[in-house]
């Protein structure tokens, strides 16, 4: 109903536009009944005769169509892998119908809508292959993805989503974690949740932008995390969740080349956290947005009674707007930053570097209490599931905002290419770039931010 009543409020505001000189103009708008297999379709050559010469009759009928986004796996041909190609919204023929400007617009639509193989409540699928990244070197990653409705007759309601995701490398690095949202009935609430471990031999430089900057300070490490974070977040109107969060880090270094960079600090902590997350979100949906805000603001403390080794408090936020300037294009900014108050230990410190941030720097180098990092990324799409991206940002860490320096930004860029993996998932290859010739290729899933 939701597309539906896109299309139409599309194309009668076109009529709305239209001159009121001349022959009236009507645009008959639909699947192959409307489309037919002449110049005027099978009802539209009728319906010109029957008006008469004061109406010009043009047809913008696409065979397969609907109004679903997804439609027909079954239509699923390899002349045409895309199935979502058939929704009548993303066809030539709809943007055809806006530019004509109609007088009056017939909408014919159904027949393909009610295709059993849309009522397909848990789509899931699974993707696999060899990659490299500069940190892990060769591996063998896997992802499956899935999105579902939790009322699936509400077509109103956006989509959860969920990942699984694994990876084994030839460093001995090797990974395993799910991820996800879950958004209950008429999206009262929401589920915000991560879980991973992670084995990886890693390179360490020690704490703070002058120890990260200085080569001489590379040195090898065994790190082994488990992270559990989630959020349940009630719906107050307007967009707005608040909720309370939770989380745990167990962080273990072994086999430190140089044991002195950690300036004394355990070389494994425990870290318990709650707190709460206040966030705005009116994003068109969650896994790729192409036009929307969202705002999450996460406050976790960590005191020593609840048995952390060390206390310290952390504030993060999250800023992203998303524009379409023109078709097939999305602009997308970012803006984040980890504030840490008390007395973090090494494996807890804000970072850089990663998949999600100033991708190609090595994940960690550069590290202390506090991080600010802002992004522009632009995302194109060029052909059928294809499609590329280019960013440009900076970055930098201090232990006190009275020690920020210019001197310090972290600057960044790189590009990427996207598989669209099913509707507004993707699969993302990024290389980065960063000071002093620091890049790196990143594999993943789903967009950065």
């Amino acid at each position: 109903m939701k597309k539906l009543l896109s299309v139409s409020l599309c194309l009668l505001f076109a009529a709305s536009m239209a001159a009121q000189t001349g022959k009236i103009r009507v645009a008959t708008v639909g699947n192959s009944i409307t489309g037919g297999t002449n110049d005027y379709g099978y009802y539209a050559m009728p319906l010109a005769e029957m008006l008469g010469d004061d109406y010009e009759v043009t047809k913008f009928g696409k065979g397969s169509s609907a109004v679903f986004i997804k439609l027909r796996e079954d239509a699923t041909t390899p002349e045409n892998p895309n199935e979502y190609q058939f929704a009548y919204i993303n066809s030539e023929q709809c943007a055809a119908a806006l530019e004509y400007k109609p007088n009056i617009v017939i909408i014919k639509f159904g027949a393909n809508d009610a295709n059993k193989k849309n009522d397909k409540r848990f789509d899931f699928s699974i993707i696999g292959g060899p990659h490299y990244a500069t940190d892990t070197k060769l591996g063998l990653g896997l992802v499956a993805a899935g999105i579902y409705r939790s009322d699936p007759a509400d077509t109103l309601l956006l989509p959860s989503n969920v990942s699984l995701f694994g990876d084994v490398s030839t460093v001995g690095f090797y990974l395993l974690g799910v991820r996800g949202t879950h958004i209950f009935p008429h999206d009262r609430y929401r589920a915000v949740y991560t879980l991973y471990f992670y084995s990886f031999p890693s390179k360490f430089w020690g704490m703070g932008y002058d120890m990260g900057d200085n080569d001489d300070n590379e040195s090898d490490m065994k790190r082994w995390q488990v992270h559990v974070k989630g959020s349940f977040l009630w719906n107050l109107g307007s967009n707005l969740f608040l909720g309370p969060s939770v989380a745990y880090d167990y962080i273990i270094g072994k086999d430190i080349e140089r044991p002195e960079l950690l300036a004394g600090m355990d070389r494994h902590t425990d870290n318990y956290g709650v707190g709460f997350t206040f966030m705005f979100d009116n994003r068109d949906n969650l896994t790729y947005p192409h036009r929307g805000y969202y705002v999450n603001l996460t406050q976790m403390f960590r005191p020593r009674f609840m048995g952390n080794d060390y206390a310290f408090s952390t504030t993060e936020l999250q800023l992203n707007a998303y524009q379409q300037p023109w078709r097939g294009a999305v602009l997308a900014e970012d803006l984040r930053s980890t504030l840490n108050f008390g007395n973090p230990s090494w494996g807890m410190m804000a970072q850089t570097g990663g998949s999600n941030a100033l991708r190609g720097y090595y994940e960690g180098r550069y590290r202390d209490k506090h991080m600010i990092e802002a992004t522009v990324e632009l995302r194109q799409h060029v052909w059928k599931r294809n499609s590329l991206t280019a960013w440009i940002g900076a970055g930098t860490v201090f232990p006190k905002f009275s020690q920020m320096r210019s001197r310090h930004i972290l600057p960044n860029f790189g590009v990427g290419y996207r598989w669209e993996f099913k509707k507004n998932v993707n699969v993302r290859l990024d290389y980065g770039f960063g000071k002093g010739g620091q890049r790196g290729f990143l594999f993943n899933i789903n967009e950065a931010f």
